[in-house]
């Protein structure tokens, strides 16, 4: 079995906190999803995670002008610079600070991030090669609190920062002759947002009392101009004798004053207020959260703390559309380039909504579960993936687009359990409400409800392979309930256990159910024998998990004590087990006051899960980390941290030693306690931690982990979301022989000169698939045949495997076919001898295909068969003959 499995997507967030940011082309959208970006293809109706992640969520996200480029910051001002074609990281930088906002210029050539109470200027990272990709420009100084947000004009000469202390700055980017800074008041809070208008210095600014400035300047964007040559030469002398005694040039510094003299603003920029309006009425208190504001159509979109957007023309501030989207506090806002979607995230709900204004309809509405995923479960085709959280929702997601497609809200409390039926169609649930409820996936309804004659609280759930029978085990009352799902009676209710029920598993080949519970024993009931109890096995510690192997000839089991122990059911005895508990690697909560590795010794797995070959298994618990073991050999063959997010709880093994005071840890201090004493210490097992803090870190944990029927891909629910592994990662740039002359520019010159065959071989060796189709279909349909004879023929299989996957998307059926036609005829006495591997799966599909047949009932076998039979044979009478000819 191959373990080579890739993070592929994650699914059941789409969106933490942070800036929302919409693609050039405007119909993608870029969400921070905590320590990760998500890219929703609102078009193609995909969504997909790249496989890079910061150390801390993600705060602000930078686009660059063309789309290329994206600088992703975290908590404690951590940068990546990202490439959104490669989806790599190109270059890491640290900014020592928190960062609130960053924003590049229209032209690309500079950006600006705002943190603390200055402003940054960097030169952008420029299409030639640099050591240094964040190369400091210019520090522009003035606000006296945080700064909040940036605005530049569209000509890239000058830029507006917002400010925590009321103000907003105009900078120039370069030291203009009448506008080096200009500082603009008028507003009784904090600064969300401020914005130029088309081709203009005349400036918007929004507060967060729901105030909007409108402000006038008296120059035009053409009228700033250049400082004299001999001032400019003086001032950079005067910054380069600083820079000698320094080790690095600290670049420019830009020093600007709120109430400059007479002297300084004589024959300078003036900006001057035009109007001041309101959108709260009187009497109404409504914070205003953030603001996105469209240059061309001149449309505010504002975002209400309430919960409510506006939609407004500007400048004559006329509403067009006020809407509620629901009743917690919008965070981000962000409009296309065409102006017609919207998109809107609640960090508090984890929601992401996109909104076309016009037709006043959704492009997407998608939100994760409000608390943790506590189970999952793959449909039998693989295709989708059901969730239950401890919000009492079921979602359906939908493996291939990463959307989740319906949400079932018929449970009052939070869900324990989710399954599918063999068939596909059904899913079950089981809730801590005290009901079993079935759901419909044709008509997307609740069909039937399970009760018990108590009520219970039910914590697991198994359903057998016929899809016949329902069993979930109590927390309460002890005892193991069975229900038909054909008429949704109570069949029988199962006692024997002393302790709340941790797991059921239906062995898939009998009609045998495990029972694993919290009084040390696993039970073994046979339906065939009314229920009785088979076997009990006994252990030295609490079960949590029990699952049968896909053939149901073996048993796993894992108890409190970190063991994993396999059985034979059958004949009671044990077959092996694995000490798991140092796989683990325990981390150490901030509040705990006891080491990582004391604490570990009371961790244990939570969820097990076999492969659909039965050689491994996987398995997870209170840990970052999940383990892949060889159940044959006991050992662990791979483990995979499947999180690096520090904005987690319990993710270091040692406690930092910067937080660490002689009074205790740092964390102790609730940051927006006022004046009290701190925070009192959680009680023993308290997992979630006490919601009123100011401040709440989730402890990292997996819950529940399960093998896709195909056996490529396996998820976890985990406290950061759905995580995906699969082996179907394809490598986004995969060059094959390249060459430093080999680039996309080199490749269509070729193509031009009309040299089809290099061009061909070039396109190969960098191996873009976009870059190949457009070289072959560049080729005329005349020339096709002497190409296919002149190509080199390690390139021949090459360009027939393109050809293949061609087929199956391509419009231009008739010329791929040409394509192929040629190349068999030209090429086919060399590929033959060599694609002998091709030989062997035929004759494998063959075998198996006869297999199939012979496992139906023994009945006479129809004409139909008997043809089947003859054409199978015949089949393998080719192969051979072509065997003996090769």
């Amino acid at each position: 079995m191959k373990f080579a499995y890739r993070f592929s997507g994650l699914l059941g967030t789409v969106y933490r906190r942070g800036n929302l940011s919409f693609t050039r082309d405007g119909s993608s959208l870029i969400s921070p999803v905590g320590n990760r970006i998500s890219v929703f293809d609102l078009k193609n109706n995909k969504c997909e995670t790249f496989p890079l992640a910061t150390r801390l969520n993600i705060v602000c996200v930078g686009l660059s002008p063309d789309g290329s480029l994206a600088i992703l910051i975290d908590e404690e001002g951590a940068a990546l610079l990202v490439s959104l074609i490669g989806k790599c990281v190109i270059h890491h930088f640290y900014f020592h600070k928190p960062v609130h906002s960053v924003s590049f210029s229209p032209d690309g050539k500079k950006f600006v991030i705002t943190k603390d109470n200055v402003a940054l200027m960097y030169h952008a990272p420029g299409k030639k090669r640099e050591f240094n990709a964040f190369v400091l420009d210019k520090t522009y100084y003035g606000p006296y609190d945080e700064t909040t947000c940036i605005d530049w004009t569209d000509d890239s000469k000058c830029f507006a920062v917002g400010s925590k202390d009321m103000s907003t700055w105009v900078f120039g980017a370069e030291r203009w002759a009448n506008l080096i800074y200009y500082s603009l008041g008028g507003h009784k809070d904090v600064i969300v947002a401020c914005f130029f208008e088309e081709n203009s210095l005349d400036l918007y600014t929004i507060s967060q009392d729901a105030a909007l400035c409108v402000w006038q300047c008296d120059t035009e964007l053409d009228g700033l101009k250049s400082m004299p040559p001999k001032k400019a030469a003086r001032e950079k002398d005067a910054a380069g004798d600083d820079e000698e005694f320094l080790e690095e040039p600290k670049g420019e510094e830009i020093h600007g004053k709120a109430n400059p003299s007479e002297q300084e603003t004589r024959e300078k920029v003036k900006y001057s207020r035009v109007a001041k309006y309101f959108f709260n009425k009187e009497g109404d208190f409504n914070n205003l959260t953030c603001a996105a504001y469209h240059k061309k159509t001149h449309l505010l979109v504002t975002g209400f703390a309430s919960g409510i957007f506006h939609l407004h023309e500007l400048p004559d501030f006329n509403l067009i559309h006020s809407l509620s989207i629901s009743d917690q506090r919008i965070a981000s806002v962000s409009i296309n380039c065409t102006g017609d979607w919207i998109a809107f995230g609640c960090s508090g709900l984890g929601q992401l909504l996109v909104w076309e204004w016009q037709s006043e309809s959704y492009v997407l509405k998608q939100q994760g579960h409000f608390n943790s995923m506590v189970s999952l479960a793959y449909s039998p085709d693989g295709q989708y993936i059901a969730t239950g959280g401890e919000d009492g929702k079921v979602k359906v997601w939908n493996t291939s687009s990463s959307f989740c497609f319906v949400t079932f809200t018929e449970h009052a409390s939070g869900v324990t359990a989710v399954t599918f039926t063999s068939n596909g169609y059904v899913i079950l649930s089981a809730s801590l409400d005290g009901t079993v409820r079935a759901f419909d996936l044709h008509r997307y309804r609740n069909f039937r409800t399970f009760t018990s004659p108590r009520p219970s609280q039910f914590s697991c759930l198994a359903v057998d392979s016929s899809g016949e029978i329902v069993s979930a085990g109590s927390q309460d009352s002890f005892e193991i309930f069975i229900w038909s799902m054909q008429s949704g009676r109570l069949l029988d209710v199962l006692s024997g256990h002393e302790g709340p029920i941790s797991s059921l598993s239906f062995n898939p080949m009998k009609c045998v159910l495990a029972s694993a519970s919290w009084d040390k024993t696993v039970k073994i009931w046979d339906m065939l024998e009314s229920w009785r109890t088979k076997e009990t096995f006994i252990f030295n510690s609490d079960v949590l998990v029990v699952a049968f192997r896909p053939d149901g000839k073996e048993l796993a089991v894992a108890a409190l004590n970190g063991q994993i122990t396999f059985w034979d059911h059958e004949s009671a005895v044990q077959t092996g087990s694995i000490e798991g508990r140092h796989d683990l690697q325990m981390g150490r909560k901030e509040l705990d006051k006891i080491t990582a590795k004391q604490s570990a010794k009371g961790k244990s797995f939570t969820t097990l899960c076999y492969s659909a070959d039965g050689q491994s298994i996987l398995a997870g618990g209170l840990s970052k980390f999940v383990c892949i073991y060889n159940v044959k050999e006991q050992i662990l063959m791979k483990k995979f941290e499947i999180s690096c997010n520090f904005s987690l709880d319990a993710m270091e093994e040692y406690l930092d030693r910067r937080k660490m005071t002689e009074f205790g840890s740092m964390a102790l201090i609730d940051g927006g306690a006022g004046d009290e004493d701190g925070v009192a210490i959680p009680l023993p097992g308290v997992k979630r931690g006490d919601m009123s803090y100011r401040h709440f870190k989730p402890e990292i944990r997996v819950t529940c982990l399960r093998f896709s029927p195909t056996g490529r891909s396996w998820a976890a629910t985990t406290t950061e979301g759905l995580l995906i592994y699969s082996l179907d990662s394809g490598l986004i740039f995969d060059p094959f022989e390249l060459d430093i002359d080999v680039t996309p520019s080199n490749i269509r010159k070729t193509l031009h000169q009309k040299e089809y065959t290099k061009a061909i071989v070039m396109a190969f060796k960098l191996n873009e698939k976009k870059l190949i189709q457009e070289v072959i279909e560049a080729v005329p349909s005349d020339e096709v045949d002497v190409v296919c004879s002149s190509l080199p023929d390690l390139y021949v299989e090459k360009v027939l495997e393109f050809l293949a996957s061609a087929f199956e998307i391509s419009c231009h059926l008739e010329f791929y076919l040409i394509w192929a036609h040629k190349l068999l005829m030209l090429h086919g006495q060399k590929l033959k001898t060599s694609c002998e591997w091709n030989i062997y799966n035929i004759k494998y599909a063959l075998a198996i295909s006869q297999q199939r047949g012979m496992k139906r009932l023994a009945e006479e076998p129809s004409e139909d068969e008997e043809n089947l039979d003859s054409d199978s044979d015949y089949l393998m009478q080719e192969v051979h003959k072509d065997n003996s000819s090769s």
